[in-house]
């Protein structure tokens, strides 16, 4: 596939990886390396290259051809001066004018030509007009393409495009918890991240019980090799003569023997189970920590960005309801003095429609941060817990390899643990537990006006 083409759906930092290629969503990249995994190697247009998460880009069919987004015209679209074009998540192409920081979208895939005066016409996919500046706020003509559930943006329901998994038939954490969850007490909601983390938080306390356990282990086996030593230096029959004699004390000299065996066993279990148990522990108690606080941190800014929406979406109602007043009482009574007040209640419209509309564009810069580390950071947790279940199993096997070496009597009672060792699956393990806690496999998409 190398020499392939693709374009990327969302925006992507790159900061989380060492050689992370940065881009924004609608770019073109040229593909160098594609080894499985989930992460390719392309080539911007720019001469940039870096890797990427695959699930990212959508695939081009012919190389070389670069059709244009879905819902768009196979045209050249030649843009006002000023105005960039972009691509929100849910593959929809929209237009920013760099100077006002205004965007728009316009179904024939042009932006809305900004007029004389200040104000901006802002036109919806569906073609439906809506004026900020006009003098009554439009009426809704079709159903909302979005809902905002608890400061997340998501298709509406009913008008919803088909969505296809980041990573279909792997039941990855990264495609089903995107909402939040009712609280089992009835309390509130939890987040689906949330859920994520308590399943991987009581997989560090299971580290820390099994290290324990194994300590616990240790200690016996410290004590009996005492005890063992101590019994072969017992002087009881020592007084026995003879071939009788020399068979005693070789007795007693078998129990200092088997001291040793104990005692080298509780060592081994030491450096070669507890510790790396332990290491291991620490680390990832430090991910951890690291992935809740950077998630947590995004969720609160998106959450005031969608105060900041809502503020500005109250000021832009009042302003339209005072343009309409002011508008109504002109009919009514001409005057120098209130055509002066409509300029003035239009020129405040047109900019709380303004402030409104850089509001939303930095939710939705939010919202695409929030995103792209939703997906980084969920991968990630599924890396650590595939890691950490191999590690356990490992040094369980190496448990039980100490006992056959130490306790050959009893080789049959840790069978049956090696049998159930070796059945070990961790992505049979997610399957079973994402089917029964997932929240939703419905991905955020761009605010919309």
């Amino acid at each position: 596939m190398s020499g392939a083409r693709c374009r990327t759906l969302y925006p992507f930092s790159g900061e989380r990886h060492g050689q992370g290629l940065r881009f924004a969503a609608g770019e073109l990249i040229t593909l160098l390396q594609v080894p499985d995994g989930g992460w390719w190697e392309g080539e911007k247009e720019d001469g940039l290259r870096g890797w990427f998460p695959a699930s990212y880009v959508q695939l081009l069919e012919k190389p070389g051809m670069v059709p244009p987004p879905p819902g768009e015209e196979s045209q050249t679209v030649i843009l006002p001066p000023g105005w960039q074009s972009y691509l929100s998540p849910q593959g929809r192409r929209y237009y920013v004018n760099t100077t006002t920081n205004v965007n728009g979208y316009h179904a024939s895939g042009i932006p809305a030509h900004p007029p004389e005066t200040a104000h901006m016409s802002v036109r919806k996919s569906t073609g439906d007009p809506q004026n900020l500046g006009s003098s009554s706020p439009g009426k809704k003509q079709s159903k909302e393409n979005t809902i905002t559930i608890n400061c997340v943006t998501f298709p509406h329901p009913d008008t919803m495009p088909e969505q296809q998994l980041l990573k279909p038939t792997e039941w990855s954490y990264c495609d089903y918890f995107w909402a939040d969850k009712k609280d089992p007490q009835g309390n509130g909601t939890v987040a689906g991240f949330e859920l994520l983390l308590q399943k991987q938080l009581k997989g560090k306390q299971m580290q820390k019980e099994m290290s324990e356990f194994i300590r616990e282990r240790i200690k016996i086996e410290e004590e009996y090799a005492k005890n063992l030593a101590k019994l072969s230096q017992n002087s009881l029959a020592a007084q026995e003569e003879g071939s009788l004699g020399e068979a005693w004390a070789q007795v007693k000299k078998s129990l200092a023997d088997e001291a040793e065996v104990h005692l080298k066993f509780s060592a081994k279990l030491h450096s070669e189970v507890e510790k790396p148990l332990m290491n291991f522990r620490e680390n990832f108690k430090k991910d951890m920590k690291k992935c809740d606080h950077h998630i947590a941190d995004l969720r609160k800014q998106l959450a005031s960005r969608y105060a900041s929406v809502e503020k500005a979406r109250k000021a832009l109602t009042e302003r339209q309801r005072d343009l309409e007043m002011k508008t109504q009482q002109l009919e009514i009574k001409l005057s120098n003095k209130m055509e002066e007040d409509i300029k003035k209640a239009r020129r405040k419209s047109t900019q709380a429609g303004d402030d409104l509309m850089r509001c939303v564009d930095l939710y939705n810069q939010a919202q695409s941060k929030w995103f792209e580390e939703m997906v980084t950071t969920t991968l990630e947790l599924e890396r650590l817990e595939v890691e950490r279940v191999e590690m356990i199993r490992q040094h369980l096997c190496q448990y039980t390899q100490l006992r056959h070496e130490t306790d050959m009597f009893n080789q049959s009672t840790v069978e049956p643990v090696d049998q159930l060792l070796q059945k070990v699956d961790p992505a049979k393990d997610r399957e079973l537990w994402v089917r029964e806690h997932k929240t939703g496999n419905i991905r955020p998409v761009d605010m919309e006006i």
